[in-house]
């Protein structure tokens, strides 16, 4: 498992997922102010889904402080993105970006790429195409599990396991 994530997180440059050095630069900022504004939310979700960040603009920029300081004050992963995901223009995917950039060591980045390798590999069964808070939780339980099997960061498990199924997905990915 050390060599497939290793060799996976050397493809991921090659990759059209987010770039992890811009979600660091949001973590700081995120640590720093105790939350987060609309629209430096708006640019998370723009990182994440170009198509659907527009919708993070019709959310009161006080309710988008609002959540994201109540992120930093609970526990429980499902909870934290449950709150994330009250946002227009958060799902769970998008929401875990979020809290990746708060928390990279516990949380990763996740979408349907991420969920097809754990299935792949044993981890999961079957895939999905929508994710809820659920979702995340039964996600991030086997990534965290191989961060711990491995050398490698929760944050970079996940962008290991988007890149591992770039390179081993044939066809198109819907």
């Amino acid at each position: 498992m050390e060599e497939l994530i290793a060799d996976a997180l050397d493809a991921y440059a090659e990759t059209q997922g987010l770039d992890p050095d811009r979600l660091d630069e949001f973590g700081r900022a995120y640590r720093e102010q105790g939350h987060l504004t609309r629209d430096q939310l708006y640019e998370v979700a723009y990182e994440s889904s170009t198509r659907s960040a527009y919708h993070v603009e019709s959310n009161p920029a006080e309710r988008c402080r609002e959540v994201t300081e109540n992120v930093l004050a609970v526990d429980g992963d499902f909870s934290k993105i449950q709150l994330l995901t009250g946002l227009s223009g958060f799902k769970a995917p998008t929401a875990s970006c979020v809290l990746t950039a708060l928390d990279p060591e516990r949380h990763a980045v996740v979408d349907t790429r991420v969920w097809a390798s754990l299935d792949r590999l044993g981890y999961l069964d079957g895939r999905k195409e929508s994710f809820d808070a659920a979702d995340y939780v039964t996600m991030i339980d086997p990534i965290r599990e191989i961060a711990d099997e491995t050398s490698h960061s929760v944050d970079d498990v996940g962008y290991a396991l988007f890149a591992y199924d770039v390179e081993e997905r044939e066809g198109t990915l819907h």
